[in-house]
């Protein structure tokens, strides 16, 4: 504390052997640094890391751990894999076996970025900016990306790189953009005209 003096009652004030103690104690145990710590590792959104951030997941309700949607394999039917036939090799890939689980956890950075979109989606009113808004802020290091209506009960998001999974998870089962009642999402590759 700064200013311990301020805590002793006063009849023990004078006391040189007491107030030694307490000084000596405030000096082991000076709190100022735990504190600090305890901001920049939890309270603070900005900067908070491993824990701190799975709380303010839970805050706006998002979680760390993304299932992965499963891509089209290139094989053949004897196989007996779900794959596909499919003419040319620029579709999907090959079938490399059962992997142990789809699930994907994100990084830190990765998360505190869903996290802020998804505080951004709790308060927006849901219009087409307010989406554009918070697919360019998960999304503005791989390239375009905004959403249309493309009809009336269509909502259409354009992109203009090939999604990788965990983005195409993030996109699809986050639970991250808001979608207004009664209307759909379709996913389209493009490029701005």
């Amino acid at each position: 504390m700064d200013n311990v003096e301020q805590t002793i009652l006063a009849q023990y004030a004078n006391s040189p052997s007491l107030s030694m103690i307490i000084e000596g104690f405030n000096q082991a145990v000076d709190p100022s640094t735990s504190i600090d710590l305890f901001y920049d590792s939890v309270m603070n959104p900005k900067t908070a890391v491993g824990w701190g951030l799975d709380v303010w997941g839970r805050i706006v309700g998002v979680g760390r751990v993304l299932q992965l949607t499963s891509s089209g394999y290139i094989g053949f039917h004897e196989a007996d894999d779900d794959s596909e036939v499919i003419g040319g090799f620029n579709y999907g890939i090959f079938y490399a076996g059962q992997g142990a689980t789809s699930n994907f956890t994100l990084t830190d950075d990765a998360y505190r970025d869903l996290i802020f979109a998804k505080a951004a989606a709790n308060i927006s009113g849901g219009s087409i900016s307010a989406i554009n808004n918070i697919l360019m802020r998960l999304f503005s290091d791989s390239g375009n990306i905004w959403i249309e209506e493309t009809s009336d009960s269509v909502m259409t998001i354009y992109h203009d790189w090939t999604l990788t999974p965990v983005q195409a998870s993030i996109i699809q089962q986050s639970g991250v953009l808001p979608r207004p009642c009664t209307v759909s999402t379709a996913y389209a590759k493009g490029s701005l005209a």
